[in-house]
C-alpha cells in the first residue's frame, strides 16, 4: 500500500555539514566512498520540489539542507564554470574527466533554485553558480547533458529570466534532435545504439523545448522515443520495468537486472511532463507505476522504498534488493513522490489555489 507521506530522516542521516555522502552501507552513511557532485544537484533539486509542494512548518529544516547543497556546488566550481564531481571524506578531490552529466544536472538543479527561492541571498548564490555554469554548455558532447542543459534553460525562458545566450536553447535542441535522426530507425527510435541509463531525460528535454517554444519537431521527437521507452520498460503485468545495467539494451536483446531506482525517476519526470503538455491519460498512468515501483509493484514484488525511513534500496536483481541505500537511489525516490504529488494537486486545482500538503516528514 503506498503511504500517505513520505520521510527525509535518511536524507538528514546521509548529509552532514559537507553535503550528502554518496553511499551507504543498509542504512549507515560509508564516509570512505566520500562525495559526488551529482547527488548534491539532486539533493538540492529535492528540497526545492518539496519546499513548493509540503507545509511551511518544514521550511526551515528543507532550508539549512538547500545551503548544504548550494554551500558544496559554489566550493567545487571550477574558474572555467565546470563542476568537480567526485569528492573524497577529507575534501579532498579525486582525479577525474570532466563529465557532462554532472554539468547538465548542475545546470538543472540551479535553473529549478532560480525560479523556486524567493530571497535574495541564495538568489544571489544560484545566478552566480548558474551563469558561469552555462559558459561551459556549449561544449558538452554527450546527449544526457544536452537534454539537461535545455531543460534548464527552456526552464528559465518560461519564467521570463535572462539568459546571455539566448540562441542556445535552439542549439542544444537541434543537437538532441540530430542524434535521433542519426541513430533511429523503424524499430529503434532512439537518441543512441544503446538504452542504457537515466533514459527517460533523453525524451524529456525535447519535452521542455517544446513547452517553452511550440516547435513541433521536438515534441515529435519527444513523443516517438518517450512512447518507446515506456513499451520497452514495462512487463507483461503492465509494471514498470526499467532497463537492467546488466548489458543495458540494444536491438535483439534486454537486460533484466539490475533495476535501478534513477532510471524509474527519470521516466516519471518524461512521462509527467508529457501529460501536462498533452493531457494524455497514458502518460499518466505511467507515472503512477513508475511511483508504483517502489512500493513493490515490479518484478520481483518486492518493496524498494523504506517508508519510515525515507529511503530506497539501492538495485532490484533476481535475488531481491540490494539493501544498501545510497544518496542516488534515495533521492531518486523522493523525487518520484514530488512529481507524483505535484500531478496530485495539478489534478485536485490546490496548485492554482496555492495550498500546500501535508505529505512530508522532516523526522
Amino acid at each position: 500500500m503506498n503511504p500517505s507521506s513520505v520521510s527525509l530522516r535518511h536524507v538528514q542521516r546521509l548529509t552532514d555539514d559537507t553535503g550528502i555522502i554518496e553511499h551507504a552501507l543498509g542504512l549507515l552513511p560509508r564516509r570512505k566512498e566520500g562525495y559526488s557532485t551529482d547527488d548534491q544537484a539532486r539533493a538540492l533539486w529535492m528540497c526545492l520540489e518539496w519546499l513548493e509542494i509540503t507545509e511551511d512548518t518544514e521550511s526551515e529544516s528543507l532550508y539549512r539542507l538547500i545551503d548544504t547543497y548550494l554551500s558544496f556546488l559554489l566550493w567545487v566550481q571550477k574558474e572555467n564554470g565546470h563542476f568537480h564531481n567526485n569528492i573524497a571524506y577529507d575534501r579532498t578531490r579525486e582525479e577525474e574527466s570532466p563529465s557532462d552529466d554532472c554539468l547538465g544536472r548542475c545546470l538543472w538543479a540551479l535553473a529549478v533554485a532560480l525560479v523556486k527561492l524567493r530571497d535574495s541571498e541564495r538568489l544571489l548564490a544560484a545566478r552566480e553558480l548558474f551563469d558561469k555554469a552555462l559558459t561551459q554548455a556549449e561544449a558538452m558532447t554527450y546527449p544526457r547533458g544536452w537534454a539537461y542543459a535545455l531543460a534548464a534553460l527552456n526552464l528559465l525562458v518560461r519564467h521570463q529570466y535572462p539568459l546571455g545566450r539566448p540562441e542556445l536553447p535552439d542549439k542544444l535542441a537541434a543537437k538532441l534532435v540530430q542524434a535521433y535522426r542519426t541513430h533511429s530507425g523503424p524499430d529503434w527510435p532512439w537518441f543512441e545504439p544503446v538504452v542504457s541509463y537515466s533514459n527517460g531525460v533523453l525524451p524529456w528535454g525535447p519535452l521542455c523545448a517544446y513547452e517553452a517554444t511550440r516547435k513541433e519537431e521536438p515534441l515529435a521527437v519527444a513523443r516517438e522515443s518517450l512512447d518507446f521507452i515506456i513499451r520497452l520498460s514495462t512487463n507483461e503485468r503492465g509494471q514498470i520495468r526499467p532497463v537492467g545495467n546488466r548489458g543495458w539494451c540494444v536491438p535483439g536483446s534486454r537486460a533484466l537486472w539490475d533495476q535501478r531506482p534513477i532510471d524509474v525517476l527519470k521516466l516519471a519526470l518524461a512521462a509527467s511532463k508529457a501529460y501536462e503538455i498533452t493531457g494524455i491519460s497514458s502518460y499518466a498512468e505511467v507515472l503512477g507505476q513508475c511511483r508504483s515501483w517502489f512500493y513493490g509493484e515490479n518484478d520481483a514484488g518486492i518493496a524498494m522504498a523504506n517508508t519510515e525511513e525515507g529511503s530506497c534500496y539501492d538495485g532490484l536483481g533476481e535475488a531481491g534488493a540490494n539493501r544498501n541505500q545510497g544518496a542516488e537511489s534515495t533521492l531518486a525516490y523522493l523525487l518520484t513522490e514530488a512529481i507524483y504529488w505535484k500531478y496530485m494537486r495539478s489534478k485536485s486545482g490546490d496548485i492554482r489555489s496555492g495550498n500546500k500538503t501535508e505529505v512530508l516528514r522532516l523526522t
